[in-house]
């Protein structure tokens, strides 16, 4: 004899208390307020329209009388993102073995660590580009040092966080075996935070090469420079160039990131 289908109908929505409905009321009032101090105006947007045609005809068709500076300057926005993201992430590591819970030699570290590193992940890196142009000059070394100190204070929270989720049972066995903290860190810790470690280092890169392209607006080297220059000439073909350039970089070192990832990542899961 089968049993009979049970049928639980679905539960009805009930009023919310009196502090969420305080609180719903209040977030749609103050949003409402955000879109007036947000200056949005439909009516500026379609009388704007003409505008961005016109602009937009202007881009076409890109302009190429000055594409090898372009180009050079597009390899510089590269190496700038690449040394930066590559000190930043070296750098990172031992910030992020004091920052970890389970591995931060004493509270008092671990606190100051962590303070400095939401620092440095708070200020925006365009504040870091202004910070370093005004302190060693226009040019890419700026913008170099503002990518260091911005992946600084990406990856050593998140490479921090990895350290502190992974299993603590083998480094407590190497600690019952006498092993010193570099070689549970070194044997127990990384291994098992690899994939956190690794998807954070080579998104960091992603996130370089996005920012070096801004910080080139304030003077900090790079493609953004010549692309402030174009739009403050009105030479919309030139900037439709750095533009398209732009485009090219940043969906290569895409491409490049997730391949890389899924390679280290599936030569490091059989060892897991």
């Amino acid at each position: 004899m089968t049993a009979k289908p049970t049928f639980h109908p679905p539960a009805r929505w009930s009023a919310p208390g009196v502090v969420p409905s305080v609180l719903y009321v209040g977030f749609v009032a103050f949003f409402a307020w955000s879109l007036s101090r947000a200056g949005i105006s439909i009516s500026e947007l379609i009388s704007g329209i003409p505008a961005m045609g016109v602009i937009a005809s202007e881009m076409v068709p890109p302009a190429t009388d000055r594409f090898m500076p372009m180009l050079n300057s597009v390899l510089v926005t590269f190496q700038m993102a690449l040394v930066g993201a590559v000190v930043g992430v070296v750098l990172s590591f031992p910030i992020a073995v004091l920052a970890a819970r389970n591995l931060s030699p004493h509270p008092v570290v671990y606190n100051v660590t962590r303070a400095v590193v939401s620092f440095m992940r708070t200020v925006p890196d365009l504040a870091w580009a202004l910070f370093f142009v005004a302190s060693v000059g226009l040019g890419p070394f700026a913008g170099t040092l503002a990518l260091i100190v911005d992946t600084i204070g990406f990856c050593g929270r998140f490479f921090a966080e990895s350290m502190e989720e992974v299993d603590p049972g083998p480094s407590e066995a190497l600690t019952a075996m006498g092993a010193g903290r570099l070689d549970i860190v070194a044997c127990a810790v990384v291994p098992a935070a690899t994939p956190g470690l690794t998807n954070a280092a080579l998104f960091s890169l992603e996130k370089a090469v996005r920012s070096s392209v801004v910080l080139g607006l304030v003077g900090a080297g790079g493609i953004g420079a010549e692309l402030a220059v174009s739009m403050e000439m009105f030479r919309y073909d030139q900037a439709a160039t750095i533009v398209l350039m732009i485009f090219v970089l940043v969906l290569g070192v895409e491409r490049f990131s997730a391949w890389a990832r899924s390679r280290l990542l599936d030569s490091v899961s059989p060892a897991l």
